[in-house]
C-alpha cells in the first residue's frame, strides 16, 4: 500500500506541475529556466545571448520572460524544467536525451584560442608544435571529464603539456569558464582548445588580442565528436511548446544568426551525408 501510495502521489506532482505550467503560459509568461553565471550563454543581469534570444521568443509570442535561476551542472534539468519550476531551456544539445528538443537553430565546433603576438596560426590537431606548447583545456563535470580536444591530444600523447581548467571554476566569480581564456591572454599557456561560443566571446572581450580558429582534421579521431548542434529543450511531450519555438527558429533564422556572430560565435554547417542529405 505505501507503495501504491508513493506512485500515485508522483503521479500527482506530474499533474499539478503541467498543469502550473499551463496556467502560466496562458497568464502570458515565457517561463525559461537559465544559469545565473554562465556567459556567453546566460547570466542574471540578462546579458547572455540566451538572455536575448528568449527576449526575443518573448517578443513574437506576446509573452514576457520570467526565469528560474539554477547552476546549470548535474541536476539542473531535474531541479527546473522536471520539477514543473519552469517550461524552457534556451541551449541544450539537439536530440538530449533527458528533453524534448526543437530543430537546431545553430552548430558550433572546438577552436584554438592564441595570442594574436604570437603569430601562431594553429587549427590543426596534428600540428607537430602541440607536442611541446603549453595548452588549456576545460575539464567537465564532478569526475573532470576530458573534453574531445584533450582525448584527441591523448591519442597522439600529448598529455604532459595539457593543463585542466574547470569549467565550472569558482562560482563566486563572475563568468568561471573565463579562466580558460584568460591563461592564454596573460601567458600561462599557448593555446587554448574550447568550446566554439565560449572561445569565442571570451576572446572577443578580452583586453589582449587573440585569435579564434576553428579546429580541423578531427575527423582522424572517429571516437570524438568536434562539432554540436544546439537546440531549445522543454518537457518531453510538451509538442505544443516544441512547435511554436520550431515555427519562430523557422521564421527568424537571420536575425538568430545574427544575435550569435554578435557574441563573437563560430557557426559552421552541418556536414553532408553520403546520402546527399544534412547530418
Amino acid at each position: 500500500m505505501p507503495r501504491r501510495n508513493s506512485r500515485r502521489n508522483m503521479a500527482l506532482g506530474l499533474l499539478i506541475a503541467l498543469n502550473v505550467s499551463a496556467s502560466a503560459a496562458s497568464d502570458g509568461e515565457l517561463r525559461v529556466c537559465a544559469d545565473p553565471n554562465n556567459l556567453p550563454f546566460s547570466n542574471s543581469a540578462g546579458a547572455g545571448l540566451e538572455n536575448r534570444l528568449a527576449a526575443m521568443l518573448a517578443e513574437h509570442f506576446g509573452q514576457h520572460v520570467s526565469y528560474t535561476w539554477w547552476a546549470q551542472r548535474r541536476g539542473f534539468i531535474r531541479n527546473t524544467l522536471k520539477a514543473g519550476a519552469c517550461d524552457l531551456v534556451i541551449g541544450v544539445p539537439a536530440g538530449y536525451d533527458l528533453v524534448e528538443t526543437t530543430k537546431p537553430y545553430y552548430r558550433s565546433t572546438y577552436v584554438f584560442v592564441t595570442r594574436q603576438d604570437q603569430h601562431l596560426d594553429l587549427s590543426s590537431l596534428l600540428d607537430p608544435r602541440l607536442h611541446h606548447l603549453a595548452i588549456g583545456v576545460h575539464l567537465i563535470g564532478d569526475d573532470g571529464n576530458n573534453p574531445p580536444p584533450a582525448q584527441a591530444l591523448g591519442e597522439q600523447g600529448i598529455v604532459d603539456n595539457v593543463r585542466g581548467y574547470s569549467i565550472y571554476g569558482d562560482y563566486r566569480q563572475a563568468d568561471p569558464p573565463a579562466r580558460l581564456v584568460e591563461a592564454v591572454a596573460n601567458g600561462e599557456i599557448d593555446v587554448a582548445a574550447a568550446w566554439g561560443p565560449l572561445g569565442g566571446y571570451f576572446a572577443q572581450h578580452s583586453p589582449v588580442p587573440l585569435t579564434v580558429a576553428p579546429i580541423r582534421d578531427y575527423e582522424r579521431f572517429t571516437s570524438q565528436q568536434f562539432q554540436f548542434a544546439i537546440a531549445m529543450g522543454v518537457r518531453k511531450g510538451d509538442h505544443a511548446l516544441r512547435d511554436r519555438l520550431n515555427a519562430f527558429i523557422d521564421e527568424h533564422r537571420p536575425e538568430i544568426k545574427s544575435l550569435l556572430r554578435s557574441y563573437g560565435v563560430p557557426l559552421v554547417e552541418a556536414p553532408v551525408t553520403a546520402l546527399g542529405g544534412h547530418e
